[in-house]
C-alpha cells in the first residue's frame, strides 16, 4: 500500500481556506491525505496533552511520522534542556506512545545531520537509539553520502535490515557530501521516502543568509520528473507491504500540488478522510 502525505500541516495553504483558523488545520489536512509528518517534534518534544488532539482531530486511520527531537539526532547546538540523555528519550518516549496507543503512529524518523558520517561510533550510535526506541518502527535518514559510497551502500543497507531499521529514501539534490543519492531499496515492511525538491544551489546554503531554508526547499517537480519518481515508488511497494510518502518541497508551496498530482498517476483514492475534504484540485 502506498500512501502519500506532506511535511508539517501548518503551511499548505491549498489544504485548506485563508479563514482556517490554526488549530482547525490538521482537520482541513486531514480531509486530503491520510498520513503527515509531524516536524515540530524536532524543535521541542510536544505534551501529551497536544498529542492527544491531534490524535482526536483525525480519523482513525490517519498516521503521524514522528520526526525525533534534534537533541538525540545531534543537531541541537545549544545546552540540552533535559538533566540527562535518558530523560530526554523518556519524554520523547511518552509523547510517542500517545500516538501508538491511538493505533496513529506509523513510525519515528530519525533524521541524522550533514556530518554524522559513516564511522564506527556513528554505527553504534544508531544501535544505541534502536534500543531505546525499541516499542517502535524507527527509519533512519542519513545526510552524508559516505553511507552510500561504493564501498559501503551495501553494508549499510544489510545493516538497517538486520537492524530492523526503516531505511528512507531521499529525492534531494545532489549536492556534495552533506546530500544522498536517491536509492529505491526497501530494508523492512515499512519504506519511507522523503522528498525534498532539486535545488542545487539552495541545498548549498550558498548567499541566501537567514532564508537558507526557504530557499533550500523551493522546488516544483514537473510531469516527467514526478513520473519517473512514480516508476520507483511502484518498484518500492513490490518490495515492502507500506510505502510511506512524504513532500517536503513547501517552500513555494509546491508540495500539495505535487503530492496530488503523484496520486493521481498512481490512480490511489484514499478512505476514511476527513470528512470536510474541499475539491479545489478536481477539474
Amino acid at each position: 500500500m502506498i500512501y502519500i502525505g506532506l511535511t508539517g500541516w501548518g503551511d499548505h495553504p491549498d489544504v485548506y481556506s485563508e479563514v482556517t483558523s490554526a488549530r482547525d488545520k490538521l482537520f482541513d489536512y486531514s480531509g486530503h491525505f491520510p498520513i503527515v509528518e509531524v516536524d515540530t517534534s524536532f524543535y521541542a518534544i510536544p505534551s501529551k496533552a497536544t498529542v492527544e488532539k491531534w490524535c482526536k482531530d483525525t480519523p482513525e486511520n490517519f498516521r503521524f511520522v514522528v520526526k525525533a527531537y534534534q537533541g538525540m539526532t545531534g543537531h541541537l547546538r545549544d545546552e540540552l534542556p533535559y538533566e540527562t540523555r535518558n530523560d530526554m528519550f523518556n519524554a520523547f518516549i511518552e509523547c510517542a506512545q500517545v500516538f501508538q496507543k491511538h493505533g496513529k503512529l506509523a513510525m519515528i524518523l530519525v533524521q541524522f545531520p550533514p556530518w554524522f558520517d559513516c564511522q564506527g561510533k556513528n554505527v553504534q550510535y544508531i544501535r544505541y537509539v534502536k534500543k531505546q526506541l525499541a516499542s517502535f518502527p524507527v527509519a533512519i535518514e542519513f545526510r552524508n553520502q559516505s553511507w552510500y559510497s561504493e564501498k559501503m551502500k551495501e553494508r549499510t543497507l544489510q545493516f538497517l535490515k538486520e537492524s530492523e531499521l526503516i531505511h528512507t529514501v531521499c529525492d534531494e539534490p545532489q549536492a556534495g557530501s552533506g546530500s544522498v543519492p536517491f536509492v529505491p531499496i526497501a530494508t523492512h515492511d515499512k519504506v519511507l521516502v522523503r522528498i525534498h525538491g532539486r535545488n542545487v544551489h539552495g541545498w548549498r546554503n550558498i548567499g541566501h543568509g537567514e532564508n537558507w531554508r526557504k530557499v533550500r526547499f523551493l522546488y516544483d517537480y514537473n510531469q516527467e520528473e514526478l513520473k519517473k519518481l512514480s516508476e520507483h515508488f511502484l518498484f518500492l511497494e513490490h518490495q515492502a507491504k507500506e510505502v510511506y510518502i512524504l513532500f517536503n518541497n513547501n517552500s513555494g508551496g509546491h508540495a500539495a500540488k505535487n503530492a496530488k498530482m503523484i496520486q493521481q498517476m498512481l490512480q490511489i483514492q484514499f478512505d476514511g478522510l476527513a470528512p470536510k475534504q474541499m475539491n479545489m484540485f478536481e477539474e
